[in-house]
């Protein structure tokens, strides 16, 4: 007489479950925000603030069906306006972290220059990002120029500090070892500096993407000739039946674009830094 077991049931394979695990959380508090957004809207009015079906019906076309649509001049879809955006931010936010890493080099191994300068860093860092712009008009009398040095003043603070922060954390233990080794400044620079602050530099640029792409879209509004910043503002003063619909939908691109940023500098570091 032969016995045979019952078949188990299957279950879910883990990665499976692993990943419906990780959706889910995501699904429930975005469907709780859409739902607070659109009952929110139902008490004010949808004339003052548009649901989240009205702004896809409001913004369906051509912002959404079209987003790179081209009619001349400032008449851009919002797939331009962000890329012009973008342009800038490149140019600010990279010059930024060229010379936010070199001075923060400075001060992390300078401490006489680091104490020196800390107490201008920290009055410098605290001025708002627009404060920044009418000077700047003075001074480069071009906006474009002047949004570039707005993104580069305001996303240059984090990059600095942790810079330096980085280098004066390295383990007293690294520079004996150097010491006994008898290293020569480039050397120690290169084999234990670098290594050692490369987080530190990450989680700097990490923090000063965000603000450079907070600062261009404040920018934009005040002047500029295209980009996201200047769509809301526009959007606004067209004082439109969709101009709501038209300036909620441009905040949700900001709002997905700076995450992106936000993840690919933080990629850009785990792999710079080997995930540690």
């Amino acid at each position: 007489m032969t016995l045979t077991a019952p078949l188990d049931r299957r279950r879910p394979r883990p990665f499976s479950l692993a990943i419906l695990k990780g959706v889910v959380p995501y699904v429930i508090c975005i469907g709780a925000f859409l739902i607070s957004w659109q009952l929110l809207s139902g008490i004010l009015g949808a004339a003052r603030l548009p649901g989240p079906i009205q702004v896809v019906v409001d913004t369906w076309d051509p912002y959404i069906s079209d987003p790179f649509y081209d009619n001349g001049g400032t008449s851009k879809g919002l797939g331009w306006q962000i890329l012009i955006s973008l342009q800038r931010v490149a140019i600010g936010y990279g010059l930024s972290g060229i010379v936010g890493i070199a001075i923060g080099g400075l001060l992390g191994l300078n401490r006489f220059i680091g104490k020196g300068f800390d107490p201008v860093i920290q009055v410098l860092r605290t001025v708002p990002p627009l404060a920044w712009f009418p000077i700047a008009l003075m001074v480069f009398q071009d906006a474009n120029t002047s949004a570039v040095f707005v993104i580069f003043i305001t996303s240059i603070w984090p990059v600095i500090i942790n810079t330096a922060v980085g280098i004066r954390q390295i383990p007293q233990d690294y520079t004996n070892v150097a010491r006994v080794l008898r290293l020569r400044k480039r050397s120690y620079i290169r084999e234990i500096v670098i290594p050692a602050t490369v987080p530190y530099v990450f989680t700097g640029l990490r923090i000063a993407v965000g603000l450079a792409w907070l600062a261009i879209v404040a920018a934009e509004m005040l002047k500029a000739d295209g980009g996201i910043g200047y769509f809301i503002w526009d959007a606004y003063n067209a004082g439109g039946d969709t101009s709501a619909s038209q300036i909620i939908l441009a905040i949700v691109y900001v709002g997905i674009v700076g995450l992106a940023l936000d993840r690919l500098v933080a990629f850009a570091g785990s792999k710079v830094s080997g995930g540690h």
